[in-house]
């Protein structure tokens, strides 16, 4: 894993390419639903941005109750166009049909670029600059970026690193970016997507029922153009977890998804995730100096491996160590993804079940 996954672990920041294009019309979309608490600073983060093109703002109330579109229009002062969603239709999941009343509305205003992005989300003042500039440097149909997840508490140091680190374990960026390889994915708390590659794969509808609707947007990006995925360290995320159950949560609201609701899959995945993690450790204890050795020397790999995301969230390396037990916390989330999907209570988000087994 550490030779010939991509280099997954080797997380960083890239620096902005260094590339003049003529402005780009951007038109921003963020679909949001009882987000009252943090919408207002993704507002004023997007409406300060230093872009020198033209960016519109459009944000889709998908039946908030705590006064979500209110906070954002008066966060905007009057510079944000607010969409009411209809009644979510069957074979729709909730933030993909939001997406798409605002694709509805949005179209005679042709823009080169939509930005997808979440209302929990505080982007840095150059970010549009330097997505558009990636984008344009290196012919990218989707550019995304991993934005920097809320990392204070306890909870949220022991667990949220870790998230990224399993996400780009799967999803190695290098070979993301890489057009020889099929590995797409993206980070749907921030996405800027061609206009015109939108159109080539058929709109979001294509998508419509998708859990893991930025994997499933990058897959079929990928199967006709290129893909790029990032993380940054100063756009982030202000959504908080102040106790190890939204996490839980989280993880159990797509990790199924992600296995394709296969049972085997998950068998195959818990038995992996315990032969790479929580067998080092075992051997380490087993009593034979062979199995000692070759216990330890994998488990001290594993947490090498894991320093460089523990810096990145400015985490204590201390952690680095308990990666097997955190590997543990995530298979069981994963085992309990699969219970809901089996109880048809799959995909839970905000009140809504958007995986139901039939």
């Amino acid at each position: 894993m550490l030779l010939a996954r991509g280099g997954f672990w080797r997380v960083a920041e890239q620096s902005a390419p260094a590339c003049e294009f003529p402005p780009r019309r951007i038109v921003a979309i963020i679909p949001a639903r009882n987000e009252a608490p943090v919408v207002g600073q993704a507002m004023a983060s997007l409406l300060s941005q230093d872009y020198a093109g033209d960016v519109h703002l459009f944000l889709v109330d998908d039946h908030s109750e705590d006064g979500t579109a209110a906070v954002a229009e008066r966060a905007a002062g009057g510079r944000l166009n607010v969409i009411r969603a209809g009644l979510l239709p069957a074979g729709w999941t909730g933030k993909l049909w939001a997406i798409s009343e605002a694709l509805r509305v949005v179209e005679p205003l042709k823009p080169d670029y939509f930005l997808l992005t979440d209302a929990d989300i505080v982007h840095a003042p150059d970010n549009l600059t330097r997505l558009v500039a990636r984008a344009e440097s290196g012919g990218y149909d989707l550019v995304s970026l991993m934005v920097r997840l809320h990392c204070r508490g306890f909870w949220e140091r022991l667990l949220v690193p870790a998230f990224v680190f399993f996400f780009f374990k799967l999803y190695p960026p290098r070979w993301v970016a890489d057009a020889t390889r099929h590995t797409a994915a993206a980070a749907g708390g921030c996405m800027l997507i061609r206009r015109d590659a939108l159109e080539r794969i058929g709109g979001i509808d294509s998508i419509r029922h998708e859990i893991i609707d930025d994997c499933a947007l990058a897959r079929r990006v990928k199967a006709a153009g290129r893909v790029w995925l990032g993380t940054a360290s100063d756009t982030r995320s202000l959504r908080e977890y102040r106790s190890w159950r939204p996490i839980w949560d989280m993880i159990a609201r797509c990790a199924f998804a992600q296995l394709g609701y296969s049972a085997a899959a998950l068998v195959a995945m818990v038995a992996l995730m315990i032969v790479i993690y929580v067998m080092p450790p075992l051997l380490l204890l087993s009593g034979s100096l062979w199995g000692a050795l070759l216990g330890g020397a994998a488990w001290l790999a594993m947490s090498g491996a894991y320093l460089p995301m523990l810096r990145f969230y400015r985490c204590p390396a201390v952690l680095a160590p308990l990666l097997p037990a955190i590997a543990l916390f995530y298979t069981a989330a994963t085992v309990g993804s699969a219970i809901q999907f089996w109880r048809g209570r799959g995909g839970q988000w905000k009140g809504r079940y958007q995986a139901a087994a039939s």
